[in-house]
This record gives structure tokens, C-alpha cells and sequence, in this order.
């Protein structure tokens, strides 16, 4: 399976992990603001990661790609954020960042092989 695969796959698992945890954020800690900037980013990842599937050029691809890249960045902010103010349990917190840097890792890999690929 190739990384783009994987992207797609893993980045849309987040994103409803995302979702869940912003559900816990709202209805268990009475926390709007933070969790909505979570929501966002966390949420965009994916968004772009599919909308770089039908990129106009290679370059347009790697744009998307690293917009996603971006959104994955700020999103483990958010998580490190909520997880040092006690939102999150150390468990959930780890969790959840631990899969957002593994999109990282991921997102990188794939930018770095379209950009050689020119």
C-alpha cells in the first residue's frame, strides 16, 4: 500500500478520533474554544489529504500536501495544549498525539517523494 493510501486511511481515522474527543471536550469538560480549533485542524488533514488526490499538477499536489502537513502541525499544538491544561487524561492525550505525529511522519515522507519526483 502506498503512503497516499496510508494518508487517506489514517488520516480519516483521526479525523473521527478528533471528532469524539472534541464530543468529550464539549459535553464532559464544558471546553468550546479550544476544542473547536482542535476540531478544525484536526479535521482538515484529511480533507486535503482526498482533495490532493485530484491535484490539477504535482505541484498543486505538494501544495495540498503540505497544507496538510500544516493542519497536522497545528493540530498536535492543540493536543499538547489541551493535554498541559488537564483536558486530557496523560493516556488520551498521548494517544492521540502519537497518532497525529505518525500523519506527520507520514505527510513528510510523501512531500519529500513527490518533490524528488520532478
Amino acid at each position: 500500500m502506498t503512503d497516499r493510501h496510508v494518508a487517506r486511511g489514517k488520516s480519516r481515522a483521526f479525523a473521527l478520533r478528533v471528532v469524539k474527543s472534541c464530543q468529550y471536550l464539549r459535553t464532559r469538560k464544558s471546553e468550546y474554544v479550544l476544542s473547536k480549533q482542535l476540531l478544525r485542524s484536526g479535521t482538515a488533514i484529511g480533507a486535503l489529504v482526498r482533495e490532493a488526490e485530484y491535484a490539477e499538477s504535482r505541484a498543486d499536489f505538494i501544495h495540498k500536501m503540505h497544507m496538510a502537513l500544516k493542519e497536522a502541525n497545528e493540530t498536535d499544538y492543540w493536543i499538547d495544549l489541551l493535554s498541559e491544561a488537564g483536558y486530557f487524561g496523560p493516556d488520551a492525550g498521548l494517544s492521540l498525539r502519537a497518532d497525529c505525529q505518525e500523519l506527520l511522519r507520514i505527510l513528510i515522507a510523501i512531500i519529500k517523494t513527490a518533490k524528488s519526483q520532478r
